[in-house]
């Protein structure tokens, strides 16, 4: 699929390109401009994209969204030792109808993954995450999702879809490309009993926003098992976007930019969104904090260790471990210190399993399995292998 129906950043935004520093990020980004039109997409690495559709946004009063200030805070900063080749592909502007934002967000993301870049999508409401899990339907596999996020976002599914829904579609909706599904901080208070229920019902993986806090490091096997990575800007703290989210809870600007470096390293991860993007009253803070989510994100991938045939490579370390009438089976990688667990595989016939046979874990889970107990997360994606 061609790009024509890309919106080309700003004048604006062109303009201030020039103003930056030589080695700021605004001279080393290749810009979709009205004058230069698409950048060519050869050897890219990653693609900034903006989606200014919140039409499904349960509290929508008609606002337009714009992502200038974003992208002019991007600009600024400087790249660490990167050698990521990063494209700014502009917006995706609503289509007549939600389903046509949605179907052209799939249609190109599903682009970018077949040419192997990784897109960082700046959206407006999070239903679009709905979109962005089906542009891996080209894929023909099960799929991750890890959602950081003070809620569920299960909602009704038999109702239309809306920014607290889309996690309930993705279930339900064929085809059933959804393996695993990680929801990192949420707050109790904003989810029902019953979803809570239903997410420990489906073996689904849930991380409350305390036991985050209190060590962020086990977001880092979480994300190493993630393809999709979706970022709620409603689960940062008030104070990190200077009193300008609803909730007084939730991470603060270190610990969101920590997270998003794990979702960046992860070997894994090829779609990156950050949504629920307002126009913010204090433009300037919000969007220099959205711009070093970025920043991190990106510094993660440049160190990425390439791991992913991590039981085939010959210096990997393997332990075989009895817990009760189970051998655990983990393995240790010598390059990185990283550990994984084996799922033993059921012959279901299904073939999109497969790739699930190494879950990424902690050496705080091979100690716990050494002393008898069985990692809560190697028993959730066992059971999810048997159904």
């Amino acid at each position: 699929m061609s790009f024509e129906f890309l919106s080309p950043v700003s004048d604006i935004v062109a303009a201030h390109t020039a103003l930056v520093g030589d080695y700021a990020l605004g001279k080393q980004i290749k810009v979709h401009t009205e004058d230069l039109g698409v950048p060519d997409l050869d050897k890219v690495d990653v693609a900034i994209i903006g989606i200014q559709e919140n039409r499904n946004d349960v509290d929508f009063l008609g606002e337009k969204l714009n992502f200038d200030t974003i992208r002019k805070s991007l600009y600024e900063l400087f790249p660490g030792n990167w050698a990521s080749k990063i494209v700014d592909l502009g917006d995706i502007t609503p289509g007549d109808q939600v389903s046509d934002t949605y179907y052209l967000v799939q249609e190109v993301l599903s682009s970018l993954l077949q040419k192997n870049i990784i897109p960082i999508i700046l959206g407006g409401s999070q239903d679009l995450v709905y979109a962005q899990y089906r542009s891996f339907d080209i894929l023909e596999r099960m799929v991750n999702l890890a959602n950081v996020d003070s809620r569920f976002d299960l909602g009704n599914s038999s109702q239309p879809i809306t920014n607290l829904s889309f996690v309930g579609k993705i279930i339900v909706e064929q085809p059933y490309n959804l393996f695993n599904y990680s929801n990192i901080g949420y707050q109790t208070y904003f989810n029902s009993q019953e979803e809570i229920d239903l997410i420990e019902k489906l073996y689904f993986d849930a991380y409350r926003l305390g036991e985050v806090i209190s060590d962020i490091s086990i977001v880092e096997p979480i994300m190493r098992d993630a393809d999709i990575v979706s970022l709620d800007l409603g689960a940062i703290n008030s104070v990190a976007m200077n009193g300008l989210t609803a909730s007084p809870n939730g991470f603060d600007g270190r610990e969101i930019c920590a997270i998003s470096r794990y979702a960046g390293i992860s070997d894994k991860v090829k779609s990156f969104g950050i949504y629920e993007f307002k126009n913010f009253k204090n433009e300037e803070t919000a969007s220099l904090l959205i711009a070093q989510i970025i920043w991190y994100f990106i510094e993660g991938i440049n160190y990425r260790s390439n791991e992913l045939d991590i039981k085939n490579q010959k210096s990997t370390l393997h332990y075989n471990v009895p817990v009760e009438d189970e051998i655990l089976s983990f393995y240790k990688s010598s390059k990185t210190g990283r550990w994984w667990i084996e799922i033993p595989f059921i012959s279901s016939g299904n073939n999109k399993l497969k790739r699930h046979t190494l879950l990424p874990c902690t050496y705080n889970d091979y100690e716990r399995a050494c002393n008898q107990e069985i990692p809560e997360r190697w028993y959730k994606a066992k059971r999810k292998n048997e159904v």
